[in-house]
């Protein structure tokens, strides 16, 4: 935060502080105190940063409320009376459902996958124009509870301009503008395929969006900061946690299959072309339970016979379970090479999950029954750590409910409460036909390679399921990419997928496909369903897989 405010020119600085995993993680504190439930981190950025953004005239917009966004603003009160500071604060609140859980049918829901009882948070995702009423009233600082990642983009923008409900190609820009800066150094080279490109990513500089009246945007970073901005870097978080054509938020859609990058300078990409049409009738909204209790061990089987070992040591453990917990989950890694320089090289690592309702059938009984096989199993038995007790583990689904049900208040500076009406014009949300195809590259001479070569990708969660986007840099490598990478040969590329739904979506104007791969996560980040929970390395994954390269499109 004091970055950015030091770095250069702001008009408005924001931050998203809510992921899904950390709905949960509020849920339980606020369980522990109720004045409580909101991101302290937020306070802690604030107090070293807030005396600057008055002095430059800079406005903060964040989402850090959490569940209690009310109980930040009276700290941010506090902070400032601390520092001797003069500072209007409002906040939007109407998000937090918890209490209407049973009435709005969330609480069976979730009680079908996690024992019963009403979610520990439920809270449907705001748009902005609760944030464009605070800032409207004078207020320095607005924070929010749960509104959707590029509303605190959104509403700046629509109050500075002047925007009317209906303006949906400027909204969907800024929601384009929002979606590119919201995961932070993520558009400046972070988590990008091609990193080795990027000078100076000890410490990239935070992105920032230079958005104009008709919602058109130019990305770029203060001067002199690390990292870089390029189409490319764009394009990757364009595509990161994206469905198909169409990217709802509650004050429009976004149609991302409308979209033009162009550089326009060094660390300058413009986004134009945006379209947006009405929002959808229904909001999102984020449920989050306790599903039960969960404790794990991490085998090391070093040498030959692995698999045999893996056996025997599958059978032994459950064998000696006197009672069996509701899941148990084993994988094998076989990270072992033969003829192995070191010990670690020679050893792969048999992972054992379980998870239960009840704590006692993952506790102690499941460690002592793991560690109790150190003398009488595979030679050279060791463990990564000894397993513990259980830990509670929490599950996510997503709930949609009618926008006409959900309350939306600004609770401006002066403690005036406004109740902000939901959009009048709506559009039920639906799939967009794929585009033609781009016409079939020539036959030609090919290379086996992995698809890495010419391909970048970015992947992340969407609750229970991932999102894999791949994109390529001209227009050739597009015309052999659309036709080669199907969901058929996904499947193949990533065994994984094989028995799982899978959607594939084209997006010429990004040369990029974006796959949806529906439960792959489980329950969601919390569950654990996978090494990889958050499917952050999906898309690295797909990229090491060898294919049939035109060899005209390798540099």
């Amino acid at each position: 935060m004091h970055e950015m405010l030091a770095g250069g020119e702001l008009d408005y600085l924001t931050g998203d502080y809510l992921a899904e995993l950390t709905m949960l993680i509020l849920a339980r504190d606020r369980a522990k105190n109720p004045d409580l439930g909101y991101a302290k981190t937020f306070l802690r950025q604030l107090e070293q940063s807030l005396g600057l953004a008055l002095d430059k005239g800079v406005k903060i917009v964040a989402n850090a409320g959490g569940l209690n966004p009310a109980g930040l603003a009276t700290a941010v009160r506090a902070l400032a009376e601390r520092l001797g500071l003069s500072v209007n604060v409002a906040h939007v609140e109407g998000d937090d459902l918890v209490g209407r859980a049973a009435e709005l049918g969330f609480g069976a829901a979730t009680a079908a996958t996690s024992g019963g009882g009403t979610p520990l948070s439920a809270n449907a995702y705001l748009g902005a124009w609760g944030i464009v009423d605070c800032l409207k009233s004078g207020a320095d600082v607005v924070v929010t509870g749960r509104v959707t990642d590029a509303s605190v983009i959104v509403g700046p923008a629509a109050a500075h301009f002047g925007w009317t409900r209906t303006d949906y190609d400027a909204l969907a820009g800024a929601v384009a503008a929002g979606h590119v800066i919201e995961c932070g150094t993520q558009a400046t080279g972070g988590n990008f395929s091609f990193f080795t490109e990027i000078p100076d990513l000890i410490r990239p500089g935070f992105p920032l969006a230079e958005i104009s009246a008709d919602g058109s945007s130019v990305i770029t970073k203060h001067p002199g900061t690390g990292g870089r901005v390029s189409v490319d870097t764009v394009t990757a978080q364009l595509l990161y946690e994206i469905t198909g054509a169409r990217y709802a938020n509650p004050d429009t859609t976004l149609r991302v299959d409308s979209l033009e990058l162009t550089s326009d300078g060094e660390d300058r990409v413009r986004i134009s072309g945006v379209r947006g049409e009405a929002p959808p009738p229904t909001l999102k909204v984020s449920l989050n339970s306790i599903g039960g209790f969960r404790n794990a061990a991490s085998f090391v089987l070093t040498g030959l016979d692995i698999e045999a070992k893996a056996d025997l040591l599958r059978r032994q453990l459950e064998a000696s379970m006197t009672v069996r917990p509701a899941e148990l989950q084993w994988t094998l890694a076989r990270t072992d090479h033969p003829d192995a320089d070191t010990e670690e090289r020679a050893s792969a690592l048999l992972h054992c999950v379980v998870r239960d309702p009840d704590p006692a059938k993952v506790g102690r009984k499941f460690s002592a029954a793991a560690v109790e096989l150190a003398l009488a199993s595979y030679p050279g038995f060791t463990t990564t750590a000894p397993p513990g007790d259980g830990q509670v583990y929490g599950l996510f689904k997503p709930g949609y409910v009618d926008a006409t049900s959900v309350p939306h208040v600004a609770v401006r500076p002066d403690g005036t409460r406004v109740d902000i009406a939901p959009s009048t014009e709506t559009l039920a949300l639906g799939p967009v036909d794929d585009p033609a195809l781009p016409e079939p590259l020539p036959a030609g001479p090919t290379r086996r390679a992995p698809l890495g070569t010419i391909a970048g990708a970015r992947s992340g969660d969407k609750g229970g399921s991932a999102n894999v986007g791949v994109w390529v840099r001209t227009d050739d490598q597009w015309r052999w990419l659309a036709h080669t990478l199907t969901v058929e040969k996904l499947r193949e590329l990533l065994p994984e997928t094989a028995e799982l739904p899978v959607t594939r979506h084209l997006l010429p104007n990004l040369r990029a496909i974006n796959f949806v791969i529906e439960g792959i996560l489980g329950e969601g980040v919390a569950y654990q369903a996978r090494f990889d929970p958050q499917a952050k390395g999906l898309g690295e994954w797909l990229r090491t897989r060898h294919l049939d390269i035109p060899e005209e499109l390798i540099s």
